[in-house]
């Protein structure tokens, strides 16, 4: 795939106007309260999968409306007190797996929590989790770009985001897990994730290793690529033509780029500069708004994948810095 976006040196200045209703933080405010009402009921069962060093945990606890919500929490068996801890949220489509699918912070000597996502975990890897949405939903594409997006009350993601930060208060509650030192991360839709818990705990994430994020200025998304999974709001907005408008006010409460404006962690972002599913400037909005200490690493030549295993290296050294 060649270049089909802006050039390097054009993304590192794009900050665009960022599109935000009056009432963003009071409609996330009232979200959160509405969350915290339920008991976290947060529990945390040993699982045994053969890893000699490491423990498993499968872990549940209440997300959005109270509901059950799976995980994993991996911990090193060798450990001299409580340790910093790395929330990581997943891609689209995916579920938790299995604990042997999530290694790496683990055996790098960090404690690691896996948050299922809610309803996915049917495409690419296996999932536990139900979404059991509570108001209705509107007519949508199938997927889940578009599952109630006439109204923020009952978006999709409203619940996701509620569940991701539900994960984080969850861990910090875990005699194993240093409270202080809490990071988040994923990559495309967990990336997305990321941003917007790294936006609404401010005092609680002190890293953010968003990877080419997905939820992030999706009408640009929308415009330049025909990839799923933006391509589902495309295609619900040709067929209910008088409720683009609708659509984009509803998105514009989920939008990465508004998250990031908020968020003050220290954070380092990637992006695939021929990325046809997550377009690098819908990266780099978000990356330019960001509030905090940021770093990012873009790929040049690399799709949807970004770095890889090479990026996951910048991770742990990145966060090795901070906290080591």
């Amino acid at each position: 795939m060649p270049f089909f976006d802006m050039p390097l040196e054009l993304l590192e200045q794009y900050k665009p106007e960022r599109q935000e209703t009056a009432d963003f933080d009071a409609f996330w405010q009232h979200t959160l309260d509405e969350t915290r009402q339920h008991d976290l009921k947060a529990r945390f069962e040993s699982a045994d999968f053969g890893l000699k060093l490491i423990e498993t945990y499968d872990v549940t606890f209440a997300g959005y409306d109270g509901q059950p919500v799976k995980g994993w929490l991996l911990l090193p068996k060798e450990r001299s007190g409580p340790l910093p801890c790395v929330v990581e949220y997943i891609g689209y489509g995916g579920g938790r797996g299995f604990p042997t699918d999530w290694l790496l912070w683990s055996t790098a000597g960090y404690a690691h929590l896996v948050m299922d996502t809610r309803g996915q975990g049917s495409r690419w890897r296996q999932g536990d989790t139900a979404d059991l949405p509570t108001h209705g939903s509107s007519p949508h594409v199938p997927g889940f770009m578009t599952l109630g997006v006439l109204d923020p009350e009952t978006y999709y993601y409203r619940r996701v985001f509620m569940d991701g930060v539900r994960a984080v208060e969850a861990v910090l509650g875990h005699t194993a897990v240093d409270p202080e030192r809490i990071a988040v991360t994923g990559g495309s839709q967990g990336g997305g994730i990321t941003i917007a818990v790294a936006g609404l705990l401010t005092q609680t994430v002190k890293a953010a290793m968003p990877e080419v994020p997905f939820l992030c200025h999706y009408r640009q998304a929308t415009e330049i690529v025909e990839t799923m999974p933006y391509n589902e709001i495309a295609i619900f907005c040709a067929a209910h033509r008088d409720k683009i408008e609708t659509v984009f006010n509803t998105l514009s409460y989920f939008d990465g780029v508004n998250f990031a404006s908020r968020a003050v962690a220290n954070a380092l972002f990637s992006a695939g500069l021929m990325d046809t599913i997550c377009p690098p400037s819908t990266v780099y909005a978000a990356y330019n708004h960001y509030a905090g200490p940021k770093e990012i690493r873009a790929y040049t030549y690399n799709n949807h994948e970004g770095g890889g295993n090479h990026h996951s290296l910048e991770k742990i050294r990145f966060l090795n810095a901070l906290w080591s």
